[in-house]
């Protein structure tokens, strides 16, 4: 099958390689443009590009969908079908109507629950049990259109987001796979998604970083997780910020909120429902992540001392 490929981040990364392993003809990808990176702001391709150069494919970086050049491109193209994994970038009527088998989207969340940005982070920000991937014909609404395919997994007590987005990017790619060779034999079954159930969740930002040490220890464990490798969640250490990269929960029970309790080398953490985390890694600003026992070691702490 001719297919044109839009993506961006490593999520879609594995996507685009397993229709290439496939044997699909991939005439195009489409990917955001370059964008500065670091403290030298060295312009830096996305990884979707970085792949699709490996792979010998043709890489287009239209600066809009709308302005009619996109659209041009893909009449050249020619494709059967157009698989959207995170591209980062909405498509309008047109190109939605124009491939034969339509647009085809992979979305990191079991719909309708979680559209919109970064569902991965928010299932484990709020404490999911299990999470997965979903397929879905792409109509001119965010993650509205019908369900083609579903793939479910349990998210772990201790597990962070970005473990899950790299476990959820392999099964995105083998259920990508599979809704395709579906829609080739004319096999896909559409399920229209239940609006009445849906979710919208929005991206992460820096000001979701502080620990709010009232909270339950469950709900801190979880933020903790959430945010995890960006943008971590902090805390306040004489007058430093301290990232908080690691905990885990603790049945030691603690004072007031944010109270530290040492117990030889380990270190607590009271939190508002009367429960504790453990901290397992840290970073203070400006230096390296370590584990947190190696952390305390070179600054000491008491029980009773506390964290804001």
């Amino acid at each position: 099958m001719n297919i044109v490929f839009m993506g961006t981040p490593d999520f879609a990364v594995g996507c685009l390689r397993k229709l290439h392993e496939d044997g699909h003809n991939i005439t195009g990808v489409f990917t955001q443009p370059d964008k500065p990176k670091g403290r030298s702001q060295t312009l830096t391709p996305p990884p979707v590009k970085e792949e699709a150069m490996k792979l010998g494919l043709t890489v287009y970086q239209p600066n809009s969908m709308r302005d009619g050049t996109a659209m041009k491109i893909l009449e050249e193209l020619n494709p059967d079908l157009i698989a959207v994994v995170a591209f980062g970038k909405i498509l309008p009527k047109e190109i939605l109507d124009f491939p034969k088998y339509g647009c085809i989207n992979v979305h990191g969340s079991l719909l309708p629950k979680y559209r919109g940005a970064a569902p991965i982070q928010w299932s484990v920000i709020n404490g999911d049990e299990e999470t997965g991937v979903t397929t879905m014909f792409m109509d001119e609404g965010i993650d509205t259109g019908d369900m083609l395919m579903v793939s479910k997994t349990p998210i772990g007590i201790n597990e962070t987001a970005g473990e899950v987005f790299d476990r959820l990017g392999e099964m995105g790619a083998e259920l990508l796979s599979q809704t395709v060779k579906a829609a080739e034999k004319g096999e896909l079954v559409r399920t229209p998604q239940d609006n009445e159930k849906s979710t919208y969740v929005s991206i992460l930002t820096k000001k979701m970083c502080p620990i709010n040490w009232n909270d339950s220890a469950l709900k801190v464990h979880n933020l903790v997780r959430g945010l995890q490798p960006w943008p971590v969640a902090t805390c306040n250490f004489k007058g430093k910020t301290l990232k908080i990269h690691v905990t885990h929960l603790s049945d030691k029970s603690g004072k007031a909120p944010g109270e530290i309790i040492q117990d030889g080398t380990r270190v607590f953490v009271s939190c508002g429902d009367g429960k504790c985390v453990e901290l397992i890694e840290v970073q203070l600003e400006g230096k390296k992540r370590m584990s947190a026992e190696e952390f305390f070691r070179g600054h000491p702490v008491k029980t009773g001392d506390i964290l804001n």
